[in-house]
């Protein structure tokens, strides 16, 4: 039995090589992330494995699970890390390799195995790793279970059991790229970027776009995880940016930008505007929702508040709930719902039967939307895209805060603006029209303009998200009116990206 972790090793030590290094914060809501030799070693995910198998067998699962690893350069030693800690605990292990998250949760279905454990800090830049969990598909980890997890592996409550085993599953790439592409037919002639900023997508996403019958130019498609040229989030302007340059220059009807575990999407159209994900989100809505009656949807806080207001959707008889922020929620509450699909800001789609299997997967994502352009021979992207009543929206903006103070900062943030709309105040000069609490908290002003403050999930920031139907004016109004409020406590720091 490896011994109890602790949090404070330092590495290149005696202590360091002969005992887990384990950071509490590591364990998220609804997955795990830690910078890799400083926050968790090797032993670290090794008791992190066992205390996976440990928690596998309380919970009555059959004792096998998928692991999968994404393309970084020390991703594939923490994928052996975390084997041998789960075959401690008596766990058959079916490792498929390289892959994207969407292929790992396919393989689930495809070997029928019910739990999963994929290697990937997902969109977080080098230097982190983290491992998205499950043990019932389609569903991931949320915050019980992974507050379960956490007390087993800190507390050294792990155990071990006979009958681990290993095998290493050949073939899961040309299943799932088959299985992406199976009745799917692209009659109409377009040209697609796909950007993949170095990362895992790369060995998947142009290929399976190219058995569509379109033509695809794949851009950073060549794995290098150093990520020479930006990191693969599609939430970031970066690449963002750089998916605008390559639709100028190749004169391509949209460029479509996978993250670095393959799991989100971002869209840039013809007339090079990034079209943020939940805007997306409500031109996929408007199109599934004329094929299925009373589509049932569901979206996170820091959506637009056009799934409401959007009279296409109003008129098609479609139904929008908005809920928590992060992967792991929206999958289940869209589960729970039985929704046709559920969409985050962030680029996560998730999309029930007949469309998906309910697990959020960037080129279903891409294949839907492809889809809906099919569907409108006459219209470019950028045509539907001006045919959304017209709001103004900040890119998702995150000034640092520790993990360890993020959530009590957004507590008080939280009070003082209920407070606020309580006594009858206002924001932007306008009476406020709500709040909402359900994820950090959305304030509306009269006017329809909204801003929302919520912690991050995975990394240790705050999220700051704005959006006005009226004006960029009061958007930017919003924006100044929310920072004040963040400005109150010294321990947030600097943004990655602001207006």
């Amino acid at each position: 039995m490896l011994p109890t972790p602790s949090a404070d090793l330092k590495p290149n030590t005696l202590a360091y090589e002969v005992a887990p290094l384990v950071k509490a914060t590591g364990f998220r809501e609804y997955d795990a992330r830690w910078l890799f030799e400083k926050e968790i070693n090797l032993l670290g995910i090794q008791a992190l494995g066992q205390g996976l198998g440990t928690l596998i067998r309380e919970l009555g699962k059959t004792p096998r699970i998928v692991v999968g690893h994404d393309f970084r350069g020390y991703s594939l030693s923490i994928k052996q890390a975390l084997t041998v800690g789960l075959m401690s605990a008596g766990i058959e292990v079916n490792d498929i390799g390289l892959a994207l998250s969407p292929v790992a949760y396919f393989a689930q279905f495809d070997l029928d195995i019910p739990c999963v454990a994929m290697v990937t800090a997902s969109h977080n830049e080098n230097g982190w790793t983290g491992v998205k969990m499950g043990v019932e598909m389609p569903l991931t980890f949320g915050p019980d279970e992974m507050g379960r997890l956490k007390e087993i592996v800190l507390n050294g409550e792990y155990k071990s059991f006979p009958g681990g085993a290993y095998k290493y599953v050949e073939g899961l790439r040309e299943r799932y790229i088959e299985d992406v592409v199976k009745d799917v037919s692209i009659k109409r002639k377009l040209k697609v970027i796909a950007a993949c900023g170095n990362g895992t997508a790369g060995a998947f996403a142009p290929e399976a776009l190219s058995r569509l019958g379109i033509e695809v130019i794949p851009m950073d498609a060549e794995l290098d995880h150093t990520f020479p040229r930006y990191n693969p989030n599609p939430e970031d302007m970066e690449m963002l940016h750089a998916m605008q340059d390559a639709i100028r220059e190749h004169g391509a009807d949209l460029a479509l930008g996978f993250d670095g575990d393959g799991d989100r999407c971002g869209v840039v159209d013809d007339e090079g505007e990034e079209i943020f994900a939940d805007k997306i989100g409500v031109l996929i809505a408007r199109d599934l929702s004329a094929l299925h009656e009373n589509a049932q949807f569901v979206v996170d806080v820091k959506s637009t508040g056009l799934f409401v207001t959007d009279p296409v959707l109003i008129e098609n008889g479609a139904k929008t709930e908005y809920w928590k922020t992060g992967h792991s929620y929206i999958k289940r509450k869209s589960h729970e719902m039985n929704a046709l699909a559920g969409f985050e800001k962030s680029g996560h789609f998730f999309f029930n039967e007949p469309v998906g299997r309910g697990y959020d997967d960037g080129l279903v994502a891409a294949i839907a939307l492809l889809q809906m352009l099919d569907r409108n021979p006459g219209k470019k992207l950028s045509d539907l895209r001006k045919s959304l009543p017209k709001t103004w929206q900040s890119p998702t903006m995150s000034p640092h805060c520790a993990d360890e103070i993020k959530y009590d900062v957004v507590k008080k943030v939280v009070a003082k603006l209920e407070e606020r709309a309580k006594n009858g105040g206002t924001i932007i000069g306008q009476p406020i029209r709500d709040v909402v609490t359900v994820n950090g908290v959305r304030i509306t002003a009269e006017d329809g303009t909204w801003g929302l403050i919520r912690a991050s999930s995975n990394k240790p920031e705050l999220v700051v998200v704005i959006e006005s139907p009226t004006s960029e004016e009061n958007m930017k109004k919003m924006f100044e009116e929310m920072d004040a409020v963040l400005r109150e406590h010294p321990e947030v720091g600097e943004y990655n990206q602001k207006i």
